[in-house]
Parts: C-alpha cells; structure tokens; sequence
C-alpha cells in the first residue's frame, strides 16, 4: 500500500475523456484547467441537457449527449456515471475507447466488470470522498496487473485536483476504503452535527456552535496529519485525569460509542461488498 502525492497537471496533459459530466467530473476537469490544461484536452459525455449547459458555462466544455468518435482521440476515459448505469454506459463507448486507460470513480463496481465492459485490462478502480470537490479528498485506487507505472503516473496527473491518492495492493481493500473514507465525510456530518446540537441546548446561537463544531474538526485533523504521534497519544495530551474532557470521553466509553462506531464502519464495508456483487453483473 503506497501513498502518492497530489502530483501538478501541465498543458501537456493528454486527451482525457469523462463519461458522466456531473460534480465529480466538473472538479477535477475545472482543477486540470486552472492547473493550465486547455478545455480542449477534454471531451465530455452527458446525456442530461442541463449537467451539459453547466459545463459549457463554468469550464468552456462543449459535452456530447452520446458516445462518438471523438473519444477515439483520448488516452484517458475516467467514469463519473452512477454504478447502476454503467453497463449500459459502457456498451457505445467501447467501440471508440478499448485501448484506452479507464479509471473508474463509480462505487462498487469491480475491475473485472469494468475490463469486460469496456474492453480493455488497463483498468484503475478508485474511491473518492466529496472532499475531493474542494481539493481535499482522500482517494483510494487499485490498478489490474496490464496498467503500468506509466498509466499509474498518469492516473495521478489527471486526479491530481481532488487531493490525496492512496494505491492500494489488493482490490478487496477498496471496500475498506469505502467504509472508512468513502463514507467517512458523513460520519464527520454527524458528529459536527451532534456537537453543534449540544452547543445550542448549552446556550450557545446555532451559528456560534456550527463554528466551533466545524473549526475544531478542521483543527484537530490538521494537527493528526502533522504529527508524528498517534491520535490515542494526541488524545491523552488534552486528557487530564478528573478535567473536563476525562468525562467526556468517560461518558463515552460507558456508552460504547467507539464499539458502536467500529460496528458501523464494518456495516458499510458489508454493504460495500453487497454492492459490489449487485451492480457488478451484465
């Protein structure tokens, strides 16, 4: 398992095709431009009128409502379609795209579907967090024994925009991945959530606790990433026996929060492999 840095896009970037033009396609294509990559590098295709006139007006795309030719050009097809759609998504555009590196962003669907669907080994299966629609995802990727370390640089270029990359050895872990940062963003909802809850029946204003709530979550992941210590050793240096946060946290444990908490994440990754299965045949 190796951690890959956000690497900086170039004008040089190759052609680089999205099947699906919607928020996950518009942010790393919009992150490509600004890193200097001409909109004509892109091509687009979407069948919804209105995701088309978006892209035309923010990032000067002109997406096509079907697969066409024009995909013949590209060396990259990255897919931004939802998992249930993605049979039938792939079933023009093989035609055009076989030799093509393919990089996948849809959930659960596995490399194997995804080379028999579109023709081609060279295949990269990720999974990215809405984070990734400001720059600060966290995206897991497995790549099939056909792509190479060219393709791999190359798959890091073009997802370059939505944070960090994560590759991992075994595809199986991608349904950890899902658990835990997949889905993570809304466990981190749900605690900002559940602390600004408590700062408002406290006597704060909801827009007092919201800024609490929301900076501490920023600062304390902050500081996780720049330390060399453990969060269990971070934890106990604010942690003094009998203070303040010693019951909070002892609240906590009595309730079973971090075993409920561990449950729920296998429970995702449960689905994960449930969902896999599912959307995975055709």
């Amino acid at each position: 398992m190796t951690q890959s840095p956000a690497l900086p896009s170039s004008p040089g970037l190759p052609a680089v095709a999205f099947i699906g033009g919607g928020n996950m396609a518009s942010a790393v294509i919009g992150g490509l431009i600004r890193r200097g990559a001409p909109a004509a590098a892109f091509e687009v295709v979407e069948p919804f009128e209105a995701a088309r006139l978006k892209l035309r007006q923010d990032l000067g795309i002109e997406a096509r409502p079907v697969a066409s030719e024009a995909l013949a050009r590209c060396a990259v097809v990255v897919w931004a379609v939802k998992p249930q759609t993605f049979a039938e998504a792939a079933r023009p555009v093989q035609a055009y795209a076989a030799g093509a590196l393919h990089v996948s962003v849809a959930a659960g669907i596995p490399s194997d579907s995804i080379a028999r669907w579109t023709g081609s080994e060279r295949v990269v299966r990720t999974m990215p967090n809405t984070p990734a629609l400001v720059g600060q995802g966290m995206t897991g990727l497995f790549a099939r024994p056909a792509v190479t370390q060219a393709d791999r640089a190359l798959v890091e270029q073009v997802l370059a925009p939505t944070g960090e990359l994560l590759w991992l050895d075994a595809e199986a872990q991608l349904d950890a991945v899902t658990a835990c940062s997949g889905s993570g963003p809304a466990y981190v909802f749900y605690f900002i959530e559940a602390m600004t809850e408590a700062g408002v029946e406290m006597g704060l204003t909801a827009a007092q606790a919201h800024r609490l709530a929301v900076g501490t979550f920023t600062g304390a992941a902050a500081l996780a990433a720049a330390s060399s210590e453990s969060p269990a050793v971070l934890r106990e240096r604010v942690t003094s026996k009998g203070g303040t946060t010693y019951a909070a946290l002892t609240a906590m444990e009595a309730a079973g929060i971090k075993d409920s908490f561990k449950s729920a994440i296998r429970a995702a990754q449960a689905r994960a492999a449930e969902l896999a299965d599912e959307f995975g045949r055709g």
